[in-house]
């Protein structure tokens, strides 16, 4: 029995489903998103909330059910309080800077890189060019152009520098010097 999967999804004011054959357009002050259902997944909607159930109990539709719930949860909450991602530039030299529909960042190469942000992701810099902050409805396409912004210089083993999530630990290894 899916503990996820079972759970229903709480339908905050100004978010309305509309119940299609494979999809759910999620609509809400935010903006719009579609969320996928899967074969043999059913979205139903009672007063307030969603609820999912799944045809049987064979092992791919028992997590297609939590997966298609947890999508259609991130889905409302997106639509309706939005996400946002915080990554931090650490290096002497190593800044951002948001030009238009994209970001220009110095990593420390030697020319800027050019990263154009997708549509439906805004991005701003603040503290000293430093601290990137991603904002948007869709929490995959936010985690994924996140992760792509850290691809581009993620953090050095022995000084720390690069780009990193603003919880993320980084820790060190001691330089060979540590050694004698």
């Amino acid at each position: 029995m899916s503990r996820i999967g079972n759970a229903p999804v709480a339908l905050p004011a100004g978010v309305s489903l509309d119940l299609k054959a494979e999809q759910v357009q999620v609509k809400g002050p935010k903006g719009n998103l579609t969320v996928p259902v899967a074969d043999g997944i059913a979205v139903k909607v009672d007063s307030g909330s969603a609820t999912c159930s799944r045809r049987d109990d064979s092992p791919r539709q028992r997590a297609l059910h939590g997966l298609t719930r947890a999508l259609l949860a991130n889905a409302v909450e997106g639509v309706s309080k939005g996400y946002e991602r915080t990554l931090l530039v650490v290096g002497t030299g190593y800044r951002a800077e948001a030009k238009g529909n994209g970001l220009t960042l110095s990593l420390g190469f030697s020319h800027p890189v050019e990263f154009p942000l997708p549509e439906g992701i805004s991005a701003r810099v603040e503290e000293r060019n430093t601290v990137i902050i991603l904002s948007g409805i869709d929490k995959q396409k936010i985690g994924q152009v996140a992760a792509d912004i850290r691809a581009l210089r993620p953090p050095d083993a022995y000084k720390g520098k690069g780009v990193r999530y603003k919880e993320e630990r980084i820790h060190l290894k001691p330089g060979k010097a540590a050694g004698k």
